[in-house]
């Protein structure tokens, strides 16, 4: 969570726009796709270079290229200067750790997200920097780790030219996009929330140590997402609120539906942090009966045996001249009394529902 802090310290001292990788190097080599379709046509290009010709032999229709991989910085310039970027967004796709946002320029919309995909081989989530940049007739995507999350969106735009997808421009492809995202916001929170109920019934039944951790881990893990999930609903509303000529009216539609599926992502976040905070309360709370349990079964012990010690230490005074001190029954008449003492004590307690 500190890390985003750590990162900006690489930037002290520099001036605006200057290109850092802030960034942690996945792989050695990064990998550039390029798609360019309409409704009548597709093609598709897998390279690790910025291929210019592709693109001037393919003008017509949509053209998107997806970057894997930020840390060639040459190669993210190459893009820039043929797309005409500002540098300072540039600046932000190389800035691993920036706040999901969208800035609007002359002529392309850049936004900025958070891919969360769940790890089955860690048990845990995995955030990942998602930037994209929608032009009149492109869309530019950057992030810096291969993904399959769109692997299904990339084979319906293979699959047949009688499609939605094929027939809409490029804010209707970054609208399916962000889609894919937050969907996958749901397929982590379904698995969280598996986890809450199962250590919700283990701190109900038996409460350890074990399970108060996995509740501090939870918690932590729910903070870390709602620093994800909550600015996407700024990120939407902005696009919201986009005129027309950047993103049509069709595609708003769409947008609207996916503003309300990231609100109840972070209802459904909320939910279980509060969830988390009474699992802790009733963890507490069962720690401190415990406790009083325990003190009430030794005070009644100890209350129990008062009045034995008493009678024991009296009698069991070094003098040579007591009364009944000499009595042939004297220790089997005390040790009775001592029992009816206890009987009593045992019985009084119940009556007053103390046991």
């Amino acid at each position: 969570m500190f890390r985003e802090i750590h990162k900006r310290t690489k930037k002290i001292g520099q001036p605006p726009g200057t290109l850092i990788y802030t960034g942690s190097k996945k792989f050695t080599i990064p990998s550039i796709t390029f798609f360019n379709y309409n409704a009548d046509h597709f093609h598709e290009k897998k390279d690790t270079d910025f291929d210019a010709e592709f693109l001037l032999k393919n003008k017509s229709g949509v053209t998107w290229i997806n970057v894997e991989g930020l840390h060639d910085i040459e190669l993210i310039k190459k893009i820039a200067e043929f797309y005409q970027l500002h540098p300072l967004t540039i600046e932000d796709i190389l800035n691993n750790g920036q706040r999901p946002k969208v800035e609007e320029f002359k002529d392309y919309i850049y936004i900025s997200t958070k891919m969360i995909k769940w790890s089955a081989k860690t048990n845990n989530f995995r955030i990942e920097e998602f930037n994209i940049i929608i032009g009149k007739n492109y869309i530019l995507t950057f992030q810096d780790c291969k993904t399959t999350i769109f692997n299904d969106l990339q084979e319906r735009l293979r699959s047949t030219t009688k499609q939605r997808l094929r027939e809409q421009g490029s804010d209707y492809l970054a609208y399916r996009l962000i889609d894919t995202i937050v969907d996958h916001y749901f397929v982590v929170l379904e698995v969280l929330g598996n986890q809450i109920e199962k250590i919700e019934e283990k701190i109900i039944t038996a409460p350890t140590q074990k399970n108060a951790r996995t509740i501090y881990r939870l918690k932590h893990k729910m903070l870390i997402l709602r620093k994800s999930i909550w600015p996407m609903r700024e990120v939407i509303s902005h696009l919201l609120q986009i005129s027309q000529d950047s993103i049509s009216s069709f595609t708003h539609l769409y947008l609207r539906d996916v503003y309300d599926h990231t609100v109840q992502a972070i209802d459904t976040l909320e939910t279980f942090r509060d969830m988390l905070s009474n699992i802790l309360d009733i963890y507490l709370s069962s720690l401190t009966t415990r406790m009083n349990e325990i003190m009430k079964v030794l005070t009644m012990i100890a209350t129990v045996f008062i009045p034995i010690t008493f009678l024991a230490s009296v009698y069991g005074m070094n003098f040579d001249y007591m009364p009944e001190l000499h009595w042939h029954y004297g220790y089997y008449i005390v040790l009775t009394i001592m029992i009816i003492v206890v009987i009593w004590m045992v019985f009084f307690f119940r009556r007053k529902k103390w046991l």
